[in-house]
């Protein structure tokens, strides 16, 4: 795509001077279909990101990532320690998900649904439109000497991102600790918390960084997605394009004059006017064919489609399309590429599904003691010494628990009671003895299999060694 234009070769990204410091980008105020649809996406999983940790499904926070304390809550379901091996197949789906996503339809994801960029775009941006203007007063307010409106506007808009972002630093810590837990911290007010308030005071710090001063750079530096695009793109993926074929022709862009015919000039139908650029939030030039910086947030495909509106000149200059299709006209296919990558995503949903289905409620770990051997009693009976752990991953409670040997014959004896429960999502441990008659081993370590009894029904089973003596082999 070198014929796209004129002196479109750089080293550098897009939001650097020629000297290397950062060039403020000041996108003019978008406007158009695509950004009303964005909108509606936006405000959905808006309302969907602030509400998701305070819904409950039967008793589970909707979405949790309590990472210290090792509990995840997806969608409702219930994640343990125990299971770590679900919640990384699912972080595996969701990554193959997203590269497939990428190699058909490019960067739409960082576009329409990434929460940077909805924050950004859709609560920030929007803010400092209201307060400062639309891209030339922008301009403007900051090459302005600090007079009183100048302050007046700075120390509005930073109060407000303060607050926006102690919001989104409150609901990030509800995902993470628990929205029961952040209410009751919460009521008990911030001075019988203070290493939350100073969390909470930390995230906003971060938050209000981003949203204030790093902006779009989160997009271009920090976030990794952004390289892997390059990788994941080819000349079949649907992203932004510019029809350079339509926009270039033989003599190139123009300014646009009224009352000319265009055609007969051999002008192309892009007339230069900038407004792509003006409204670009990465303040790239999308005449320059695809670049690191672009999310696909379609900004240009509105404002591109209002001026050829204006000039009377057919819209979709700037599109949702492949390279191929505009060099070769070729519409958007299935490729064996795109055939792969859903073959594994099913295959892994597959192995999900059935893994989920195996689940327990209940998790047992019967480990012998460290350090400690078999010891001989009467009547030939051998005991070992064990340590016990259930986890319960449902919110009802478990009673009556008592223990049963299955595969040999013998007594399982708990120290200090006989039956006991697991509360909702809650974890029991203590110790027991094992004693089997030393005729019934097989050698010198054996393995024995456990059921785990509530009331008369087995809700699970495990198994673990058991030592005795060589002689008995």
């Amino acid at each position: 795509m070198a014929e796209q234009g004129q002196d479109n070769f750089r080293d550098s990204i897009g939001t650097l001077n020629k000297e290397g410091k950062r060039a403020w980008v000041f996108p003019k105020k978008p406007d158009g279909k695509w950004y009303t649809y964005r909108k509606y996406v936006s405000y959905i999983l808006l309302v969907f990101l602030f509400s998701a940790p305070f819904i409950k499904i039967n008793g589970n926070q909707f979405l949790m990532f309590n990472v210290l304390e090792r509990r995840f809550n997806i969608f409702g379901y219930p994640f343990w320690p125990q299971d770590f091996h679900l919640f990384v197949i699912m972080m595996i789906i969701g990554v193959v998900f997203v590269i497939l996503f990428t190699v058909a339809f490019g960067r739409i994801f960082c576009g329409w649904i990434c929460p940077q960029t909805i924050f950004m775009e859709m609560v920030f941006r929007r803010i400092e439109y209201w307060i400062d203007g639309d891209r030339g007063k922008q301009i403007r307010l900051k090459k302005m000497p600090w007079n009183a409106e100048k302050i007046k506007k700075r120390v509005l808009k930073w109060i407000i991102f303060f607050i926006i972002s102690f919001l989104i630093a409150n609901v990030f810590l509800a995902y993470l600790i628990g929205s029961d837990q952040l209410l009751r911290y919460i009521l008990e007010g911030p001075f019988k918390n203070v290493n939350t308030l100073i969390s909470l005071l930390i995230f906003t710090g971060v938050f209000y960084f981003i949203f204030a001063w790093f902006r779009e750079q989160v997009c271009i530096i920090a976030c990794p997605y952004g390289r892997l695009q390059g990788v994941l793109l080819d000349n079949k993926s649907i992203i932004v394009a510019y029809d350079h074929k339509r926009g270039e022709k033989e003599a190139g862009r123009a300014k646009f004059k009224k009352n000319e015919d265009r055609p007969a000039t051999g002008k192309g139908d892009c007339i230069d006017c900038f407004q792509c650029v003006n409204v670009c939030p990465t303040g790239i030039d999308i005449r320059n064919g695809t670049q690191l910086e672009c999310i696909n947030c379609t900004a240009c495909i509105d404002v591109c489609d209002d001026m050829m509106e204006k000039v009377d000149l057919p819209k979709g200059l700037i599109r949702y399309a492949s390279e191929d299709d505009i060099e070769k006209e070729e519409k958007f296919k299935f490729t064996p590429r795109l055939k792969g990558y859903c073959a594994v995503l099913g295959i892994l949903i597959a192995v999900l599904i059935g893994m989920l289905f195996l689940r327990n409620d209940v998790e047992a770990n019967i480990l012998r003691l460290p350090g400690q051997l078999y010891e001989h009693k009467a009547g030939n009976m051998i005991s070992n010494v064990y340590t016990f752990k259930l986890v319960n991953k449902t919110v009802d409670d478990i009673e009556n628990i008592t223990f049963k040997l299955l595969s040999h014959k013998g007594t399982i004896k708990l120290v200090s009671h006989g039956t006991f429960k697991v509360e909702g999502q809650g974890l029991a441990e203590g110790t027991l003895f094992v004693e089997v008659n030393a005729s019934a081993l097989k050698g010198d370590k054996d393995r024995i299999e456990i059921g785990i009894y509530s009331g008369d029904t087995l809700i699970e089973t495990t198994t673990t060694a058991f030592l005795g003596p060589r002689s008995y082999k």
